[in-house]
């Protein structure tokens, strides 16, 4: 793996390493870090930092949904259109075209289960290609982007044996 690969890597690892820690982890100098660091973010390959978050923490846990969507073409529209037009939308955080029984993948956040379900039906199933919608809501998540939320939760569901 080259430098740029070795401090791409490192950076998903935890972005927040500091470029003389990358620098020690690579043999690299920091001069070299900063410029490898600066052509990722100018080529576009990074276009951003976030922190990883374990919803379950906060004191106002957004709903999350997963939304499948179908989609019919026609001549003048293509994905692209399609994907321009749903990314716009500050409801959904992340956009995927996908193979198999559906079109796209949204992931879908709101303050409550009523906001998303009127943002599937108000703003994402009027779009005309669109041809039908499932959407599916996040109950628990144990790993986001790589990182394990391994605090063993409460489970209030009774056991059954039959």
């Amino acid at each position: 793996m080259d430098e740029r690969g070795e401090i791409l890597e490192l950076l998903r690892e935890n972005a927040r390493y500091s470029t003389a820690d990358l620098a020690r982890m690579t043999g690299a100098d920091e001069a070299a870090v900063e410029a490898a660091i600066a052509a990722l973010e100018s080529d576009g390959v990074v276009v951003g930092y976030q922190a990883v978050v374990d919803p379950a923490k906060l004191d106002d846990e957004p709903v999350q949904a997963h939304v499948e969507c179908n989609v019919t073409l026609d001549r003048e529209t293509s994905y692209d259109d399609i994907a321009d037009r749903l990314a716009g939308f500050p409801e959904v955080k992340s956009l995927r075209l996908v193979s198999g029984d559906y079109d796209f993948a949204l992931e879908v956040e709101a303050d409550t289960m009523g906001e998303v379900s009127r943002f599937v039906s108000e703003k994402v199933a009027p779009v005309p290609e669109i041809t039908q919608t499932v959407t599916h809501y996040i109950m628990e998540t144990y790993k986001t982007n790589g990182h394990r939320f391994d605090e063993v939760r409460d489970d209030d569901r009774l056991s059954y044996s039959p």
